[in-house]
């Protein structure tokens, strides 16, 4: 028998029971042999406890992380992890059939690659209306096109700083080498917040991708790996998307202020609330619900800026 060389890592918190399942089933059917790799679902202080079921592939197993937070439950996988690589699913991604063998075909074809991903493609649960698909990156939905796209280098040097590269892999399928993984294992994960139980902030994914291009390694984008991500009815409306637009905004700003690429100077927290109310005028949050959602990042973003302040 070969040894494992690929880790799937699923973190869950009460999950979906149909979208875990459809999310299992397409790792069941993954080409990749199943003695080559292993599942591991990361229980995430679900209520009640998450069971396998009859559509997980045989190589499954469950882990509890009783710590809330999306960056705990992946650090615990990966603590638990045998394989030389790591695939990042979420429980309602579907992965395409050939996707951990591409994984481990592109690996193998770009040495200094540490983190790479491709096409994640929404499937509504009901039609969306024209308007929401201004924020399919909110929802981690994105297509960047047929071309392959490897970034090398953080640093502008027209700005001094580091720049987030656009096409860096996000954490829908984000597959990652575990000599790569070291250095973020080994930092401090400090002030930043991620998902956490009903919370909607993020940043995780961008520290691991930051992390790592600072240690000298290339992330990458590649059109042949494609998921599919299920989105539910709730995660479309204009309710919902303004909240998650509020918190990834947030957070964003203290990702980025912590990888010395944030371009904003901190601010008093007492003009907050002033700044918010005038960015609820330059943008007519009453207009729609598009601009209510844009209004609801500028809150954010004046947030993560006063948090800097304090810190």
């Amino acid at each position: 028998m070969r040894a494992v060389i690929l880790t799937v890592i699923v973190p869950t918190h009460n999950p979906h029971g149909a979208r875990l399942a459809r999310t299992l089933n397409g790792l069941r059917t993954q080409t990749l042999p199943l003695e080559q790799w292993e599942l591991i679902m990361v229980d995430n202080g679900s209520t009640p406890s998450v069971t396998l079921g009859l559509d997980a592939p045989a190589n499954a197993r469950i882990v509890a992380e009783t710590k809330l937070g999306l960056t705990h439950a992946r650090r615990r996988g990966f603590t638990e992890a045998r394989g030389e690589y790591i695939v990042l699913a979420d429980d309602d991604n579907v992965l395409s059939p050939d996707y951990l063998a591409q994984v481990l075909e592109l690996f193998a074809a770009h040495p200094r690659v540490g983190a790479l991903g491709g096409r994640s493609l929404p499937e509504f649960e009901t039609t969306p209306p024209p308007w929401m698909r201004e924020f399919d990156g909110l929802i981690a939905c994105r297509d960047l096109g047929a071309a392959p796209k490897i970034i090398s280098g953080l640093r502008d040097a027209s700005t001094g700083r580091n720049e987030y590269p656009a096409c860096a892999p996000i954490g829908a399928g984000l597959a990652l080498r575990r000599d790569a993984l070291a250095a973020w294992l080994a930092a401090d994960i400090g002030r930043l917040t991620d998902r956490r139980g009903g919370e909607l902030t993020s940043g995780g994914d961008n520290d691991i991708i930051l992390t790592l291009m600072q240690h000298g390694w290339e992330v990458a984008y590649f059109p042949a790996l494609s998921l599919t991500h299920l989105i539910p009815t709730g995660r479309i409306t204009r309710e919902y998307l303004a909240r998650l637009n509020r918190g990834i905004a947030k957070s964003w700003v203290q990702v980025l202020q912590k990888h010395d690429a944030n371009p904003w100077p901190p601010i008093a927290p007492r003009t907050v609330p002033l700044r918010q109310a005038k960015a609820y005028f330059t943008n007519r949050a009453w207009s729609g619900p598009a601009a209510f959602i844009r209004w609801q990042g500028a809150c954010g973003h004046f947030e993560g800026l006063a948090s800097l302040h304090r810190s």
